[in-house]
């Protein structure tokens, strides 16, 4: 069942003039601009991978992935409910929280007909108790009724390999480990580790050696910092009208 969290998003990036669900050979594109098809993936991005494949042979796709910064958990006693509390999730999201999802797409990014855009959104989540899909049932299960944009805070475009190196800061020594980049990048290692797994194989840094027992790498020739790209004022109305929905 759509979201009202796509469906927002969908008529945002239509803003009320391209066509939305449109079939295209074996699939539906979530919204058709002129010389441009529109993906909105709130989930992992592996689901849409050989789909969005397919599509660049062809066209131009501009891939949506929305990341949750804030969630406000709404709690109802039964499906389309009432209201039993509503509380902010202890829970928050970052824009580095896109390497858990190109972990899975590196085979398609970077492209010369892909950009992937990042809105970093505000949800509500209205859930109610249930079982769901979960192997084992809790007295505390809930199921998920639906996720509704509340508001979106900024919106990330990447379309090469240097606006993804943008998002480290400059100062890393040559060669670097993970170690290097976790510590310039104020992060833990494991996503420093995430990090330099998508930047080898999408072929923007190359291991260079070893040590100790930490690999080295070096930022590949030619692939220089650009300045990184958020959306134009442009998309200010789309946003708005999106939380309006």
């Amino acid at each position: 069942m759509e979201t009202s969290l796509h469906k927002q998003l969908k008529d945002a990036y239509a803003d009320g003039t391209a066509e939305i669900e449109v079939p295209l050979g074996d699939y539906r594109i979530d919204v058709v601009q002129p010389g441009l098809l529109v993906e909105i993936q709130h989930g992992s991005l592996a689901a849409i991978r050989d789909k969005v494949q397919e599509l660049l042979k062809d066209h131009r796709v501009l891939v949506v992935k929305p990341i949750l910064i804030e969630k406000r958990l709404v709690k109802l006693d039964k499906k389309d409910g009432k209201v039993v509390s509503q509380r902010k999730s202890p829970k928050t999201g970052c824009l580095l929280d896109l390497f858990d999802e190109l972990l899975y797409f590196t085979r398609v990014f970077p492209h010369p007909n892909l950009s992937l855009e990042v809105p970093l959104v505000d949800v509500k989540e209205l859930r109610y108790p249930g079982h769901g899909r979960r192997r084992r049932k809790r007295k505390n299960d809930f199921v998920v009724q639906d996720r509704i944009l509340t508001g979106i805070r900024e919106t990330h475009r990447f379309s090469t390999h240097g606006d993804l190196i943008q998002l480290v800061p400059p100062g890393l020594p040559r060669p670097f480990h993970t170690g290097d980049l976790a510590k310039i990048m104020d992060i833990h290692r494991g996503l420093a580790q995430k990090i330099c797994y998508c930047f080898r194989h999408m072929g923007t840094v190359n291991q260079v050696g070893k040590k100790g027992n930490a690999f080295l790498y070096e930022f590949a020739a030619g692939k220089r910092r650009s300045r990184k790209r958020k959306s134009s004022g442009q998309k200010s109305v789309s946003r708005r009208k999106a939380v309006r929905a």
